[in-house]
Formats: C-alpha cells, sequence, structure tokens
C-alpha cells in the first residue's frame, strides 16, 4: 500500500490535519485505535475546549464551524483572575477591535464537526481499529507496520509506505518514541475534575480562574446559567470527592467558589484526568512531523491544547500544500524544519510561562502567596502587561516572547 502522507491518529488534529489537505491529490492514510462508529460519534468527556479568535477563523475557513451547532458555542468575552480570597479580580479584555477573547465549544462536538468535515474527501483511506507497530527507512520514504488494536477485531496486519509520516497520536505519543523522539514532561501530581455545573447567578460570559489555597478553580462560561467547572486538587482529595452523592458534591462545590454563583447543580456527568505537561524534544525529523499533542501537550490553565494543535495542522499543511503547488517533496527536510522552527517559537514562551504559573500558583507556601499576589497586581496595574496576557489567551505564545529570560526565548532544539 503506497501512501503520500500517513497520519497517526484521527483526534481533532490528525482529522484537521486531512480537511486541511483537501483538494490537494494527495493519497492519505488516517491510523486510528478507536473503530469508525465510535469517531462518527464520539461520547461527550467533559471536556470544554476555549478556541481563540485565530483557532475559530481557522475553524470557520475548513468548514468545521459551521457543523457545530451554533446554540453550542458560547462566545468568551472576557476573564477574571482570583488569588487566594482577594475580593477583586484581575480583568482580562479583548485585544483592541476584537468583542470577545474567543468561545468554548465541547470537544465532542469538535471531534464530531472534524470527523464530518472529511467524510468523502478523496484519496482519504481510513485505517480504524490499528495500530503503528514498527516503523523503518526505506527508499524515499518510511515502511510502517500496522497491527489490529484489539485481536477479536478481526482487522489483518499489514504494511504500507509513505512520503511522510505525521504523529497526532495524543502527548503519550507511541509514534513519537518509535521514531526515536523524547520529549520534556511534567507531572504536576495533581487531578482535575471537570463538570457541567448550572448556577443561581450569572456569569456574564466571563471565564475564571481562581488561584485558591489547596486547590485551583476554573470556571468556562457556556449558557447563562450554565458553566463547566474545573477543579485541580491533589489525587487523593479527589477521589474523596467524586465519591460523593450528588447533593453533597453539589453543595462542596458551591462552598469551593465561595457561594459567588449561589446553589449550583450538576448538569453532567463528573470526569476526572490527570495533569501532565509534555514538550516534544523536536518536532520533525527525517519524513516525520508532530502535530497536536503529539508536540506539545500543554497544562489547561491557559486552555491553550487545542489551538496548538490548530497551529501546527495550519504551518505543517501549508508547507506541504506548498510543495504540492511547487512539485516538489511534501517531506522536504528544508518544509519540515521551517514548520517546526515556526511551531516551537509561537509554542515554547507560553508552555514556559504556563509551567511557571501552574507551579507558582499551586505553591501554597507564604512566600509564594506573596509573590503571586504582588504579581497579579502589577500584571492588572501595567497596561504592557495586560496586554501580553490578553495577547496570549486570544492568540498564540508570540506576544510573551519579551516576557522571558533571553535563555528562555529560543530553544535549541528545533
Amino acid at each position: 500500500m503506497q501512501f503520500d502522507l500517513a497520519i497517526i491518529g484521527a483526534g481533532p488534529a490528525g482529522l484537521s490535519m486531512v480537511r486541511a489537505l483537501a483538494g490537494s491529490g494527495l493519497r492519505i492514510a488516517l491510523v486510528e485505535q478507536q473503530a469508525a462508529a465510535a469517531l462518527a460519534d464520539p461520547a461527550f468527556d467533559g471536556r470544554e475546549i476555549a478556541l481563540s479568535q485565530r483557532s475559530l477563523r481557522l475553524m470557520r475557513e475548513s468548514g468545521l464551524l459551521d457543523r457545530i451547532p451554533a446554540d453550542q458555542v458560547f462566545p468568551l468575552e472576557n476573564a477574571a483572575v482570583f488569588n487566594g480570597d482577594t475580593p477583586r479580580p484581575m480583568r482580562v479584555l479583548p485585544l483592541r477591535g476584537q468583542d470577545a477573547l474567543g468561545a468554548l465549544a465541547a470537544n465532542h462536538l469538535i471531534r464530531r464537526a472534524a470527523w464530518d468535515a472529511v467524510q468523502g474527501q478523496d484519496g482519504l483511506t481510513l485505517l480504524d481499529q490499528t495500530r503503528l507497530s514498527s516503523a523503518r527507512y526505506v527508499d524515499d520514504g518510511v515502511e510502517i507496520g500496522l497491527v489490529p488494536s484489539d485481536p477479536a477485531s478481526g482487522v489483518a496486519p499489514r504494511t504500507l509506505q509513505t512520503r511522510l509520516l505525521i504523529a497526532a497520536d495524543s502527548r503519550f505519543s507511541d509514534t513519537r518514541r518509535l521514531m526515536g523522539i523524547g520529549a520534556d514532561s511534567h507531572d504536576f501530581g495533581k487531578t482535575m475534575l471537570v463538570c457541567r455545573m448550572h448556577h443561581e447567578q450569572q456569569h456574564h460570559h466571563t471565564a475564571w480562574e481562581w488561584f485558591g489555597h489547596g486547590q485551583t478553580l476554573a470556571l468556562l462560561p457556556l449558557s447563562e446559567h450554565l458553566s463547566s467547572v474545573v477543579l485541580t486538587l491533589p489525587q487523593r482529595e479527589m477521589q474523596a470527592l467524586l465519591a460523593l452523592p450528588d447533593d453533597a458534591f453539589e453543595q462542596d462545590i458551591a462552598r469551593r467558589f465561595q457561594h459567588r454563583l449561589g446553589e449550583m447543580r450538576r448538569a453532567g456527568s463528573r470526569h476526572s484526568y490527570p495533569l501532565v505537561g509534555v514538550y516534544a524534544q523536536r518536532f520533525a525529523a527525517a519524513r516525520f512531523a508532530l502535530i497536536g499533542d503529539a508536540a506539545v501537550g500543554m497544562h489547561p490553565v491557559t486552555a491553550h491544547g487545542f489551538n496548538f494543535g490548530l497551529h501546527s495542522v495550519d504551518l505543517l499543511s501549508r508547507e506541504i500544500l506548498g510543495a504540492v503547488r511547487a512539485g516538489g517533496d511534501i517531506a522536504a527536510p528544508e518544509r519540515l524544519q521551517r514548520y517546526a522552527q515556526a511551531h516551537r517559537r509561537a509554542t515554547w514562551p507560553l508552555y514556559m510561562a504556563t509551567q511557571a504559573i501552574a507551579t507558582l500558583y499551586t505553591n501554597d507556601s507564604g512566600p509564594a502567596r506573596l509573590v503571586r499576589r504582588l504579581a497579579l497586581d502589577a500584571s492588572s496595574r501595567i497596561a504592557p502587561l495586560r496586554l501580553a496576557i490578553a495577547a496570549a489567551l486570544s492568540e498564540d505564545g508570540l506576544s510573551l516572547r519579551g516576557l522571558l529570560p533571553p535563555a528562555l526565548r529560543s530553544p535549541v532544539r528545533v
């Protein structure tokens, strides 16, 4: 089986890459461990995705946004950052000329829209219930071995050759490891709970980030009396919270929000996820590239995981389409290198800033509390800092480069 591209992983990043290459004439193999039926109708997983203005534009251009019901895309007009028991949060407003920081949409709806968008696409072959087992370089390409992800599925092992191999198989990418690329990971030792909640008071389409003592809370505004609550706790405390009956759970969440939203009632299932940040040591190698979480797996405090995934898709697809138009090699080293450098410049500053924020604001020591109070106060008073934070929330990490020490602005590896 001969292909121009093989994409490992049919999550939002992998499917978005397929869609970005529609009409290119390329033969694409999409390899996914799940069955096609699960891809077509993904289950609700509790996660709400904050979409920057750039991501909304890219999704609109690719036809993904139109495939999400309009009443399920919620405006994110501004944000408030609380520290401890302070009554006055730092306010983050949209950049000049924008009416909102972005929007929110459920992860499963984005996945379904991306799946729908690629149905019937010329040149696409889906190899579902299949996983990558081997890879080796051959003349002008990569030969990969595929085996069934479930031995009972009846899927036969097979081998295919591709000119370019793309990993889009999560922050714990087996493909990345198989191709010999390591990743710098940080386990924050915490667990994140996500759950939709009804509440008495309106949120006014404002996202909250609340760095409390012993916990981190976030509120992602959906409809006016409905939000997604995100709570970060040590695993042992999270287990006790997840075991509570509904009444006790609702009372506990309202208490954690200091009843600022009034009574709160569960409006969906509870879901928990470990908090691990991952940054690949390289984004490209010979005839190989990383996109999505396989390249950068963000801590959710800045809500940029899928935004960076779309950024990687946009950059790499432009290089591939440029090669197609020029009649050149879609895996030319200079094109993959250019993609890797551009994506690293955009993601590294915000990744590092996010790591620092997550570390500082989950440290409850006296000095740490003082430093973060001073930092939030400075951010509230100094216009350039407020502007940088707003730009980071609404676009990408490039605006934060000037705030990092010179040694951290440009990593050596590309």
